[in-house]
């Protein structure tokens, strides 16, 4: 039986935490069980409310007492995982649940040691993206490409499942959106067997909360070349 992480931070997502958490507690693969591990960081709605009235819903809730950023909220959930494979689960619902039998494909029938979603190869739907920001994503990804000798088509997709033993949190170095290139970074360094397996996505509009702007690119390209060149 593998045992999977799913590491869920969240921030002021009391319209979608349930649903996600729900979904999540949903899945059903065969010779797999789930570990959810939500982080509530800082939210200022009703989030956290809503997390403690539905224990059930998860197996470990993490509370941040101020809004620490993402970064901060990842650290805290990798320091509890004792599963064997971490999955990464933004809260916001632009990433299913339902797709997780697809990620494990690879794990349970060719033994990977990662596996990344791509939104970019013919999933069955997905809402339209911006240009800028996949144009962006294309060239972090080819960079990383080029860098690490691989073949992504996305390497900022949220969907990163990975052998928990690839990477020591207390290792880290980086936050913000810099913290994702890190890792992916880390366990395609020390992996043998790599995956990539399309997904669905239904990202949300800057006015529905989207965070990510293009001078984030910036930080995540250096993350990159400095994690292959010099750390």
């Amino acid at each position: 039986m593998i045992t999977v992480s799913v590491i869920i931070p969240a921030y002021n997502e009391e319209k979608t935490i349930l649903t996600t958490l729900e979904r999540v507690r949903a899945q059903n693969v065969e010779d797999c069980c789930f570990e959810i591990i939500v982080i509530n960081d800082g939210s200022t709605d009703g989030t956290v409310d809503a997390l403690r009235a539905n224990p059930e819903l998860y197996d470990r809730l993490i509370e941040q007492p101020s809004n620490r950023g993402k970064g901060s909220a990842v650290l805290a959930g990798l320091s509890q995982a004792r599963g064997d494979y971490v999955l990464f689960q933004d809260a916001d619902l632009e990433y299913n649940p339902v797709e997780y039998h697809k990620l494990l494909f690879p794990i349970c029938n060719f033994e990977a040691d990662v596996v990344m979603g791509s939104r970019f190869m013919a999933p069955r739907y997905s809402r339209v993206h911006y240009f800028w920001n996949m144009l962006g994503n294309k060239f972090i990804t080819l960079i990383f490409n080029a860098l690490y000798n691989t073949t992504f088509t996305d390497v900022y997709s949220c969907y990163l499942l990975y052998r928990r033993k690839l990477v020591d949190p207390r290792d880290l170095k980086t936050l913000g959106w810099q913290q994702h290139a890190e890792i992916l970074s880390i366990v395609v360094t020390g992996a043998e067997v790599i995956y990539e397996v399309p997904i669905s996505y239904h990202g949300r509009s800057h006015e529905e909360g989207k965070k990510i702007r293009a001078h984030h690119a910036i930080g995540v390209i250096w993350t990159i070349i400095k994690k292959r060149l010099l750390w």
